[in-house]
């Protein structure tokens, strides 16, 4: 009997075994709900997912909104975001019923995302999910003024200007009125010669003009004047702040980046690895625009020229803008990925231009007086250790660029 129930027992070993797999495995790919898992996923989405998708919005890719239960598993999305090309080739149905759906747009493959990252993002999603869309508040009744009131508003400044001018017209006739009015009073008086020559004396606009103490004001002001103006041109060389030339394609950063929130990464590639940002090539824009055809047909649009560029291999020859002289060395990836700047620290506002300007001066004192004035951004990086040791031992401030060689002129001058 004994035997017989051991027998029973491996027999049904391998199902139980199976069994716990399974739960484990279930277990495992459960989504996170931790606020440290929905902030990362939160961040990995915006830098890697939020250029083609929204939580609740359809854009270039699908909406992601319970993705997590749509698709056939968290292991399909995992193999899906790592090699969509390959799930695709596959003949995976519902792979290829998206491909097909979305005009054959193929998703690029994030092959560096872990498993962990992955999660992670579906964390976020399925939080945003939970949450549901997000619903514009409606302005409070009275909460900004009326065309009426401000018409009102700007009727009350016109009136008060007006007061303003017709009291001073009011105070340049009184005093002529007291000035004359004292002229007649002394002439009622026994004065002297001289003083009867002071209170008669011809001041006429021509007197006063020939006056040696008027020349030398005028040759003063315009002395300085010149020289001043002399002195701003020549701080202005070389300096192109404001420049906003005409580009072949009258790309709008302000619906790209600004509307749409696309990563300044997505499209200027080299920012985070090199010395150069990199002007986007055709294929970038056409990621978008292979779906995105507005006016393609007629060829009368701005997205047509891409496309022409694009069926023609022909790429497209954008103005630089932002221009440093050659001796000047700038790396990007130093500043960006090292040092954690925001693109707009140099190029301003650039989510709300719609034609690029030069927004900050880029000259040698503009950047001498940044590196003084940043703080360095130690955390989390082992290489700035010693020297923020050996910088508090000496000073109470936090460890500035110029702390640490910034404004050597090595560093930036070959």
């Amino acid at each position: 009997m004994t035997k017989n129930f051991i027998s029973s027992a491996c027999k049904f070993l391998p199902i139980v075994f199976v069994f716990a797999l399974v739960n484990l495995t279930s277990h495992a790919q459960e989504i996170s709900k931790e606020a440290s898992a929905i902030a990362a996923g939160e961040s990995l989405f915006n830098a890697n997912c939020k250029t083609c998708h929204r939580v609740h919005q359809k854009l270039i890719g699908p909406a992601l909104a319970n993705v997590y239960e749509r698709a056939p598993s968290i292991d399909w999305i995992k193999s899906f975001i790592k090699n969509s090309a390959g799930v695709i080739a596959g003949g995976d149905e519902y792979a290829n019923k998206l491909y097909n759906e979305f005009n054959k747009t193929q998703m690029t493959s994030f092959t560096t995302l872990k498993d962990e990252d992955i999660m992670n993002v579906l964390a976020y999603i399925q939080s945003e999910t939970e949450k549901g869309p997000a619903v514009a508040a409606a302005p409070a009744p009275g909460s900004g003024p009326t065309s009426e009131e401000g018409g009102q508003q700007s009727a009350y400044l016109n009136v008060i200007l007006i007061g303003m001018v017709l009291i001073l017209v009011l105070l340049l006739v009184i005093l002529a009125f007291l000035v004359s009015a004292l002229k007649r009073f002394l002439d009622q008086k026994e004065l002297s010669a001289e003083d009867k020559e002071v209170i008669h004396s011809p001041i006429t606009i021509g007197t006063i003009s020939r006056s040696s103490g008027f020349i030398f004001i005028v040759v003063f002001l315009v002395g300085a004047l010149g020289f001043k103006a002399v002195i701003n041109g020549l701080y202005s060389v070389g300096v192109q702040q404001g420049y906003a030339p005409k580009q072949p394609i009258a790309f709008s950063h302000k619906i790209h980046a600004g509307q749409y929130e696309i990563d300044c990464k997505y499209c200027h590639t080299g920012v985070m690895k090199g010395k150069s940002a990199t002007i986007p090539s055709v294929n970038i824009c056409m990621n978008c625009h292979n779906q995105i055809r507005q006016g393609t047909l007629t060829g009368e649009s701005e997205i047509a020229k891409i496309v022409s560029a694009w069926d023609n291999k022909k790429p497209i020859e954008w103005v630089r803008i932002h221009n440093l002289p050659d001796l000047a060395y700038f790396n990007h990836s130093q500043h960006v990925n090292v040092g954690g700047l925001a693109c707009q620290t140099c190029h301003g506002p650039i989510e709300t231009m719609d034609v690029v300007r030069q927004h900050s001066l880029l000259t040698m004192g503009w950047c001498i007086d940044c590196h003084r004035k940043t703080d360095v951004n130690t955390k989390g990086n082992a290489y700035y250790d010693n020297l923020v040791e050996l910088h508090n031992t000496a000073s109470k401030t936090p460890m500035k660029v110029e702390d640490m060689g910034g404004l050597e002129c090595a560093k930036c001058h070959y």
